[in-house]
């Protein structure tokens, strides 16, 4: 059986968030929005493996989340780095295995479904990637010399996590140097020459970085229950 590992990545200081505890500590639902992120990849797999990257000076609220997951020893727990080019990498570290499939997921997307992430896990078993991405609803404008110029919004999709890869894909990659045109996983693969494969997303699954995330992550996760 193939190997299943996730890296959460949750160094970030959550600038945008206003608070002095980080976004990925804040508590949802009386857990941290990190022990919910970290509870859906243990719901999806019993068997999974876990790189969890913090910051250093978070280890001690980290361990204290990991001990108060479903399955702590699943989890280890890696310190982040200055970008997350480099926190990514830090996460990769710990995989020896070229035989599995590899998870990037934001620590801060608190609402990722076990169903999206086991459609990544089986697309990226035949295809050595998956990518969820969702499209753009709203309409949109790009700052150019003439002014705020529209574009075609069909032609735009967001991009979500996890994002999932064969680990020799991965690992392959991630032996570059770090690039500023690097904004996820997938700018980073497709920097290798390989073609990434995209499925599609979810609109609950949001990213946390704002107060008003946070009340709707509240909302969300009521309707569920």
């Amino acid at each position: 059986m193939i190997k299943k590992i996730a890296v959460i990545v949750a160094a970030g200081n959550g600038a945008r968030m206003g608070t002095a505890t980080p976004k990925q500590f804040l508590l949802l639902q009386q857990k941290p929005v990190l022990w919910h992120s970290i509870a859906a990849f243990q719901n999806a797999f019993e068997d999974i493996e876990i790189f969890l990257v913090v910051s250093q000076e978070h280890f001690p609220v980290a361990e204290e989340i990991r001990i108060n997951s479903l399955r702590p020893s699943q989890i280890k727990i890696v310190p982040g780095g200055k970008t997350r080019f480099e926190s990514v990498r830090n996460g990769l570290a710990g995989i020896k295995e070229n035989e599995a499939i590899v998870f990037v997921h934001d620590g801060v997307r608190c609402l990722v479904s076990v169903n999206l992430i086991k459609n990544c896990f089986s697309e990226a078993q035949k295809t050595g990637s998956a990518v969820p991405v969702i499209p753009v609803r709203d309409s949109l404008r790009m700052h150019s010399a003439k002014g705020f110029e529209p574009i075609d919004r069909d032609k735009i999709n967001m991009v979500q996590t996890p994002q999932t890869f064969l680990a020799d894909i991965l690992l392959k990659a991630f032996k570059q140097d770090q690039d500023k045109s690097f904004t996820d996983e997938a700018t980073v693969v497709e920097r290798t020459g390989q073609t990434v494969h995209f499925v599609p997303g979810e609109d609950s699954n949001i990213k946390i970085t704002r107060p008003i995330d946070l009340l709707l992550a509240e909302a969300i996760l009521a309707g569920r229950k």
